[in-house]
């Protein structure tokens, strides 16, 4: 996600991609760094959300601004399970009784692991109770999808697999920097359909360089042959330190228009929309994998993991440029104390309302009212009139006597609405970051 200012009535559909408020770029050094024990003294520890981060890819992909290096050595990738163990020990005696409902393995690529390092992998997170018999998802790629690694993401209890497509075309993988072949994309997905996962998803990428409506529609209906039970469909971003952050380009309309036709094409055949990214099929849910951004208590391992908490969001350092990456890397696996948090960003009242706001307003069943009064002893439009007007005046937001939700026109333009909600403390620490 890009720092921005702008307002969406500047009628740019495309400033930020909001998967988390606020943004790691408002985070900041916390001194003193408080101890993991009293961050998480008196937080609800019944339902949390295990998250393992692995930062290691095969290849970095143009668009990418994941924090991952490529290219790490066996002897790097055993030194960075060492820190993922110690650092559970230190979590787990900070955590007092916790149980889980709900995991991920994500990066990155957590199957650049080979299958004996997920072995170990899921040895760490079966440390954490519930492991094992909760839903797990996990990230993947065409390249790293082996039968190998997958059985032993089966066989540990994996229910979603999501691999990273992009394009089914060669040339438009090319374009956004990608070299895969499609015949290495399907032999991956016959390899996970062969293993068995409850869900698939397929995440596809519109707005690539040459990319037209009857490409955007060829990508589309390959997916569909896979019979996916969740497809998301991201819009490119160009971003700073990354492999297509040199080519500056207007292409708003062009992003908007495959944007409607990929929606358009999926609710015709019978998928679901839940936010501007996600469908998926009726009745299959998520297996369980699908984190409710509304609930706090995410508890992250890894170097590039997050952790929520109600009042602190907190991680370690975060970079995009590949030297910084590698550096915050082999810090993590010299580390030998991980009873504190570093680097985060505590919430006051407004901030939790804002979080709520944005997180729920975003996916298409909006924000239930009574569900916000409960918890905050107030309504959405006294405390953020002005906002929401501005969503209901250009047609983007309807209400009834229960909800507010995004019209769909409201959410083709989720990536605006979702940075107009950034409180002026948050905005002004992410435009003072300085990406790295």
């Amino acid at each position: 996600m890009n720092p921005t200012t702008e307002n969406p009535t500047t009628g740019n559909p495309y400033q930020a991609y909001v998967y988390a408020y606020p943004h790691k770029t408002a985070y900041r050094p916390l001194s003193p760094a408080p101890p993991l024990r009293g961050v998480w003294a008196d937080e609800p520890l019944d339902a949390l959300f295990l998250y393992l981060h692995v930062p290691f890819c095969e290849m970095r992909c143009g668009f990418c601004n994941l924090f991952t290096r490529t290219g790490a050595p066996e002897e790097l990738t055993a030194a960075y399970l060492d820190a993922l163990d110690r650092q559970a020990t230190a979590v787990l005696d900070a955590l007092d009784g916790p149980a889980f409902a709900t995991a991920a393995f994500g990066g990155g690529t957590p199957t650049y692991f080979t299958a004996s390092e997920l072995e170990r992998l899921c040895d760490i997170a079966g440390r954490f109770p519930g492991f094992g018999s909760v839903p797990l998802g996990v990230e993947t790629s065409p390249a790293t999808a082996t039968t190998d690694r997958l059985t032993v993401l089966a066989e540990r209890g994996t229910t979603r697999v999501s691999i990273g497509v992009q394009s089914f075309l060669d040339e438009e993988a090319r374009a956004a920097v990608r070299p895969q072949k499609r015949a290495e994309v399907e032999a991956a997905l016959d390899r996970i359909r062969a293993v068995g996962f409850p869900i698939l998803n397929i995440d596809l990428i519109y707005g690539i360089d040459g990319q037209t409506p009857a490409t955007w529609t060829h990508s589309l209906d390959a997916a569909l042959a896979w019979r996916p039970e969740e497809v998301y469909l991201y819009p490119l971003y160009v971003r700073p330190l990354t492999g297509l952050g040199r080519r500056a380009q207007d292409w708003d309309d062009q992003r908007l228009t495959l944007y409607r036709i990929g929606r358009d094409h999926l609710l015709g055949e019978g998928y679901e929309q839940v936010s501007m990214r996600m469908f998926r099929l009726p009745s299959t849910g998520a297996g369980g994998t699908e984190y409710c951004c509304q609930t706090d208590g995410m508890v992250g391992l890894g170097c590039g993991a997050r952790s929520y908490t109600s009042r602190l969001h907190y991680s370690f350092e975060y970079a995009v440029g590949a030297g910084q990456v590698r550096s915050i890397i082999d810090d993590y696996v010299r580390e030998p104390d991980f009873g504190t948090a570093r680097v985060g960003f505590e919430l006051d009242g407004d901030e939790r309302r804002r979080r709520h706001l944005v997180q729920s307003l975003l996916q298409a069943d909006g924000v239930d009212l009574g569900t916000y009064r409960a918890r905050f002893g107030s309504d959405p439009v006294d405390d953020f009139p002005a906002d929401l007007k501005s969503f209901a005046d250009r047609g983007w937001l309807e209400a009834s006597k229960d909800t507010f939700r995004l019209t769909p026109e409201g959410l083709a333009h989720s990536d605006a609405i979702g940075p107009a909600l950034f409180s002026s403390q948050v905005r002004a620490l992410m435009d003072s970051y300085e990406a790295r």
